[in-house]
């Protein structure tokens, strides 16, 4: 059915349906149901096609939006996906998982003018998803082989993206990854009611079926030195990601029953995978938790925790609900499904003998801004409290790890942060050595990660194109086994 565009003035902003709250909290399945095709294609007419389009602006892969939405609207669907796949190497996934409310929906014209933004992630969604229905999803098939081949560390979305590109291009890409699947935080960190794991791994299926060699349970500088990777391949891309926790300062916080998130969601999405039962010590069913943070991994494990079956669950931010870094929306969902925030609260201390029995608070208000313009937040004296609690999950963030320790290459350098250091051309300290993603630029946002694979993979080509050919790296280079 083809429609008109600039519905918004007789159509609201609409997304799919939810499932109940009630019956989605016993589940790690995704909370929304399909968009009808007949409404997602209603509200893809509701597209103002502006001149400037602030949603592709906003976005950082600066996928066309506008294009994508009138093709869904007119009813070309097929065209849709071609053109949502052009600038993005997992729109299945960013359509589930990326915070549309700080980025192209937040900027949609229509929702700075209070006429309620365009729906633009569901509507993603709905046109990949279409398009895996209809077969339109393919390996992919490069124009040519080449003989250059790329080792890519870190099966996560950016390495994946660059391998998918790297790939497109002809090159011969093995990505190895120290966890059994592929796939990073998109399967170990984010829940299935964000991601099931069977999206990504249709995808990851995709890349192997289109001739990347995907090797798991591989780790650089354990089972393969950094060396013989350097040696094997053409160029490397470093994505590995950033995984150390963020450790919680205060008293109490080595008791039993303190958590770092990722830990955290690691054992419950291993047990979504089946692969094994939950931690007696992981498992909230019955517990009070108190999740420290206030960013989209601390609502990743407030919800987790109410699926678990926990007595209460109540997030704790030292911050007020506009200042948080989380979704908006991921706050509501977590407020529909049961979790209580307490909004404007620090940790103190944790309390216990040996084990958590409580979180020691104060409460804060916001003072001047700080060097990154949000206001800091500052306590008020004689203003503390108790929540009790059997489980704490500090949700702070993450940091690299000692990557040139891990790899046994003290030659790579590293920012103060810990990151690597890379040029504009992201070529780290050493020469055909790349890195990508969250390595770089420090935690950050799938989307990032998907344009940073992808940015590398462009440079990768053009070192590669641009150094002349040694011939003996073509004899007999060793082959790894791929995943199963």
């Amino acid at each position: 059915m083809a429609r008109k565009m600039l519905q918004f003035t007789r159509l609201d902003p609409c997304q799919p349906a939810k499932r109940p709250a009630a019956e989605r909290r016993g589940d790690f399945r995704e909370i929304s149901r399909a968009f009808e095709p007949e409404r997602a294609g209603d509200q893809a007419s509701r597209c103002e096609q502006c001149g400037i389009p602030f949603c592709q602006i906003r976005c950082p892969l600066g996928n066309n939006i506008p294009d994508w939405l009138m093709l869904s609207a007119t009813g070309r669907m097929e065209e849709a996906y071609q053109m949502a796949a052009s600038t993005n190497s997992f729109p299945e996934i960013c359509g589930r998982i990326c915070p549309q409310d700080r980025l192209c929906e937040g900027h949609c014209v229509l929702e700075q003018s209070k006429h309620g933004g365009v729906t633009i992630g569901a509507i993603e969604k709905h046109i990949t998803e279409t398009a895996f229905a209809e077969g339109w999803v393919e390996p992919v098939v490069p124009p040519r082989e080449l003989a250059a081949s790329v080792g890519i560390v870190g099966g996560g979305p950016g390495g994946l993206a660059a391998a998918e590109a790297l790939r497109r291009i002809g090159y011969q890409v093995t990505v190895y990854d120290r966890h059994d699947r592929m796939g990073g935080l998109l399967i170990y960190g984010i829940p299935g009611f964000k991601l099931e794991k069977n999206v990504v791994e249709r995808r990851t299926k995709l890349l192997a079926q289109g001739g990347v060699t995907l090797v798991s349970g591989t780790e650089i500088g354990r089972d393969l030195s950094f060396a013989d990777l350097r040696e094997r391949h053409d160029a490397v891309l470093i994505a590995t990601g950033v995984y150390r926790a963020r450790g919680l300062d205060c008293e109490g916080a080595k008791l039993a029953g303190v958590h770092a998130a990722l830990d955290y969601l690691i054992r419950s999405n291993r047990a979504d995978l089946g692969d094994q039962g939950l931690d007696p010590a992981l498992d909230a069913k019955g517990k009070n938790v108190v999740v420290i943070g206030g960013g989209d991994t601390a609502m990743d494990c407030v919800r987790t925790a109410i699926r678990q079956g926990a007595r209460s669950v109540k997030c704790l931010y030292r911050r007020d609900r506009a200042n948080m870094p989380g979704s908006q929306r991921e706050v509501a969902h977590a407020e529909e499904e049961g979790v209580e925030f307490v909004w404007m609260a620090a940790p103190e201390a944790v309390l216990g003998e040996t084990k958590v029995t409580a979180v020691r608070a104060h409460r804060m208000h916001l003072g001047m801004p700080d060097s990154s313009g949000r206001r800091s937040p500052q306590v008020i004296e004689g203003s503390g409290f108790d929540l009790p609690a059997d489980m704490v999950i500090s949700a702070l963030g993450f940091e690299p790890e000692d990557v040139p320790a891990l790899f046994g290459e003290p030659r790579l350098k590293t920012t103060r942060w810990g990151t690597l250091t890379v040029d504009d051309r992201l070529m780290t300290s050493l020469d055909g050595v790349f890195a990508a993603g969250d390595i770089v630029r420090g935690a950050s946002l799938v989307v990032w990660a998907i344009k940073d694979g992808r940015d590398a993979a462009a440079a990768i080509d053009s070192h590669i194109k641009a150094k002349p050919r040694d011939k003996t790296k073509d004899k007999a280079k060793p082959k790894p086994k791929a995943a199963q």
